[in-house]
């Protein structure tokens, strides 16, 4: 057996038919409970972002990629660095790890292709990269 109902829905009237199944029990749409309060998704979003301490605040700034001279090696896919392991004068041998970048679950080492010297370094842990980011400078 069917039955229509009136609905009345932020001003607009409408009519609805249900099916009555037999099973369980009707409640009246005059006794059902209210909808629960929605919390707007920029309100939770605002509410819950990580604030940064300062403990968290970087200790050494980063430098900028046009101030320093030298070779640029790049970011070969985008991610967030895990660790840094060089600095700025260290020398280093082809094959050495260098930092870990994150990528998809997946921690990539990026090593050092050639002999040298660093001479500056871009990034520190935390930092998150797009492909093409220079990463370390040699010299």
């Amino acid at each position: 057996m069917m039955k229509k109902y009136k609905i009345t829905v932020d001003g607009k009237a409408y009519e609805v038919e249900v099916e009555d199944i037999g099973q369980g029990f009707a409640v009246p749409l005059a006794a059902a409970a209210p909808a629960p309060a929605v919390t707007p998704v920029a309100a939770v979003a605002t509410a819950t972002a990580p604030v940064a301490t300062p403990s968290e605040t970087p200790k050494t700034p980063v430098v900028s990629a046009d101030s320093v001279s030298g070779e640029k090696l790049p970011a070969p896919m985008p991610g967030t660095i895990l660790s840094v392991s060089v600095s700025a004068g260290q020398a280093v041998k082809k094959g050495e790890v260098m930092l870990v970048l994150e990528a998809m679950k997946m921690e990539n080492e990026i090593v050092a292709h050639k002999d040298g010297t660093v001479s500056a370094v871009f990034v520190q842990k935390g930092s998150t990269v797009n492909a093409g980011d220079p990463l370390i400078a040699f010299v």
